[in-house]
């Protein structure tokens, strides 16, 4: 598939299911090609559509399955959009391309040639636990022991949005990174959990059996 010139086009892009539950559309919008006014289009479609598949199918749907429907809040992003959200010192909040490659710039491989794709999503049935104890940890403790596909997640204040990655390279770290208040240690940032560090292997239950049970 070539990059989208005409309406056709673009409408015949979006309807490219990339799972059960998830078409090629919704993970196109940007609030940045919106306001900016440039499109929203990868140059490679068969790569972006790959990595969105493994991105849904592998991470996005067990999710959902599991835990109820998921909103999209920033997906894919050109290489034109990313670069202009981090113009200015992150004027956006988007990191540089080469920080994005194989992550929200879809269409690009990262600089080890793996394949990749990351979204920010936010689990609707966490809403009002997390309105209630501000304790995000709940949700990515339950990823990290139910999804063994994704990659890293980043968590942000409003919902407890968070972005998370699938990525085919093997050795990715499987970071949890977070810009919330822990609730459990009053730390304002930082990581929750990576490779090597004391709490990342093993269950995690006693951090999200009270979400559970409050479904």
């Amino acid at each position: 598939m070539r990059k989208p010139q005409t309406v056709k086009a673009l409408e015949d892009l979006g309807r490219v299911q990339l799972s059960k539950s998830f078409f090629m559309r919704e993970f196109l919008y940007s609030e940045i090609s919106q306001i900016e006014g440039i499109p929203n289009l990868p140059s490679d479609p068969d790569l972006a559509i790959a990595a969105g598949k493994n991105l849904c199918e592998r991470v996005l749907e067990p999710i959902q399955d599991a835990l109820g429907r998921i909103s999209i809040r920033s997906a894919y992003r050109s290489c034109a959009v990313n670069a202009k959200g981090a113009e200015n010192k992150n004027q956006y909040g988007c990191a540089s391309n080469e920080s994005n490659y194989a992550e929200h710039i879809w269409d690009v491989k990262d600089s080890k040639g793996y394949m990749g794709a990351t979204v920010c999503i936010v689990v609707t049935s966490f809403i009002p636990y997390y309105e209630r104890t501000q304790d995000w940890t709940a949700l990515a403790w339950w990823i990290h022991d139910h999804i063994d596909a994704y990659a890293g997640m980043t968590f942000f204040p409003n919902y407890a949005a968070f972005n998370i990655r699938w990525s085919e390279n093997p050795n990715v770290s499987k970071e949890i990174y977070s810009y919330v208040k822990n609730p459990h240690t009053g730390k304002k940032s930082g990581y929750l959990t990576k490779k090597r560090m004391d709490n990342f292997l093993g269950l995690h239950e006693q951090f999200y059996q009270e979400f559970i049970d409050d479904r």
